[in-house]
């Protein structure tokens, strides 16, 4: 399986990290992280960007649309944006793929193939959810990273494992991060 995960501009890139972390040895994984999501990275995670990428098979800049992903002739499965800023999500939905992150998305919307989105922002206006309505019905899922609480989490990588467990299994990943409802 070939993943490309894109970390945008939200708070939240701990669970981008995690999921590195966790899919690091199982899938071959392009790697794209905004300008944004850099500093946030490092304010955030207290690390440096560049650290990110040791988890991805292939970095790519967010502005190098020459790189084999820009093109939907490469082959990829599935798309994550994680975290999904609103600037982002609102780029996808209305196909201005003014970024390496947007055209990707634009790719995998156009050549229907999985693309989840985790939006990251609350309160939601009427904007954001007719932008992720709009993708919804283009087949993309939207998943905000919600986390839940009957699995009694004891700390923050309780809360991040059970959000990063969920998205592996929509791509079909077994695992065993958190503690399902009835276990």
């Amino acid at each position: 399986m070939k993943i490309i995960v894109c970390i945008t501009g939200a708070s939240g890139v701990i669970y981008a990290k995690r999921l590195l972390e966790v899919l690091k040895d199982k899938v071959e994984i392009d790697l794209i992280i905004s300008n944004s999501a850099k500093k946030i990275i490092k304010e955030e995670l207290n690390i440096d960007w560049k650290e990110l990428i040791k988890f991805a098979t292939n970095y790519y800049e967010n502005d190098n649309f020459f790189s084999p992903i820009a093109s939907g002739s490469n082959k990829f499965d599935v798309v994550i944006v994680i975290p999904c800023s609103m600037k982002t999500l609102s780029a996808i939905a209305n196909g201005y793929s003014s970024n390496l992150i947007v055209r990707v998305c634009d790719i995998a919307l156009k050549e229907r193939r999985k693309l989840i989105i985790m939006p990251r922002e609350m309160p939601l206006n009427s904007i954001h959810l007719e932008n992720m309505l709009k993708l919804s019905n283009l087949g993309a899922v939207i998943m905000p990273p919600i986390p839940a609480f009957y699995h009694k989490p004891k700390n923050i990588d309780d809360i991040v494992n059970f959000v990063v467990g969920r998205v592996l299994d929509i791509l079909g990943i077994e695992n065993n991060l958190f503690k399902r409802w009835g276990e």
